[in-house]
């Protein structure tokens, strides 16, 4: 019998980052959003529930363009990751109005989910190996966590630059995450364009898709205890999820074993973007991947 598995959902930072919740748009020819495809594809490699992570102000959007939806296919729990969300003995500044970061909202989870995880994030589409991937790993209660990398090829835009994570990798067990935050057509540049350095098409890079398990939470939580106590009056200070995993590889604490998916990741980063999308789940639904959704 297979062991029980869920799939945290980062959606809290939906409305901040696009006002409202306008990157639900439809991308399916039924209303469906990119997030209904990732659950599917979940749910066909083994999940057994997923947690949304929101806030409290898009609650009621949020269950009534996708969460209802959703909760036909698998079981659906929520959290919430709002500012005043902190551990006993800190109180968040009056003027604090960003939430504190992915690690938080993982932190958020804590009480929800008990068994192996993975996360994603809400507005990603990921393809069906990546799930496939990390839920085999998951399913075989590992010590250790995972990472399902990308080749940067298959994660570009036409449309303008990407931020993604450069992956260093030795014997299948990742080392390193840098972030390049302007790259485009395989090059970056850090001084806006003067020099451009190249990439290999085939790099692995981090679209946020991790595999934990519920030993995380308390590494999570003593880090940001640490975090806090440095930046709690730093307005725009945020608590990220790679740099808990980072700091865990630092110090010998975990491993983090890489798994590569060799579909194509689709997002909108531009508005541009949304029929190049369309277009491709169009011919994924016509070619029958996702009968019944």
């Amino acid at each position: 019998m297979s062991k029980d598995i869920t799939l945290v959902v980062m959606a809290a930072g939906m409305g901040s980052r696009f006002g409202g919740l306008k990157q639900m748009e439809p991308i399916g020819p039924n209303g469906e959003v990119l997030l209904d495809f990732s659950v599917y594809d979940a749910v066909k490699a083994g999940f057994t529930k997923v947690v949304f992570v929101i806030k409290h102000a898009i609650e009621a959007d949020f269950k009534e363009m996708v969460g209802k939806r959703i909760a036909k296919r698998i079981k659906v729990d929520y959290v919430f990751q709002e500012t005043d969300s902190l551990p006993d003995g800190y109180i968040c500044p009056p003027d604090r109005t960003k939430p504190w970061g992915t690690a938080h909202a993982i932190l958020c989870c804590r009480d929800a989910v008990k068994e192996p995880f993975a996360v994603v994030n809400a507005d990603d589409y990921y393809g069906r190996s990546a799930f496939v991937e990390i839920a085999k790993f998951l399913q075989s209660d590992p010590e250790d966590y995972c990472m399902v990398g990308f080749r940067l090829i298959n994660t570009l835009t036409e449309n303008g630059y990407v931020s993604r994570g450069i992956c260093e990798t030795e014997n299948g067990i990742l080392k390193s995450v840098t972030e390049r935050t302007k790259i485009s057509d395989c090059k970056y540049t850090e001084d806006d364009g003067k020099t451009w350095t190249e990439l290999a098409p085939d790099t692995i890079v981090s679209m946020n898709l991790w595999g934990f398990n519920t030993d995380f939470f308390g590494y999570i939580e003593k880090g940001f205890k640490a975090f806090l106590d440095e930046k709690i009056y730093t307005p725009k200070s945020e608590y990220y999820l790679p740099s808990v995993v980072s700091e865990l590889i630092e110090k010998g604490e975990k491993q983090v074993k890489m798994l590569v998916a060799e579909d194509k990741w689709y997002g909108v980063t531009y508005k541009e973007d949304k029929q190049m999308v369309v277009d491709a789940i169009g011919k994924m639904i016509n070619d029958g991947l996702y009968e019944g959704i």
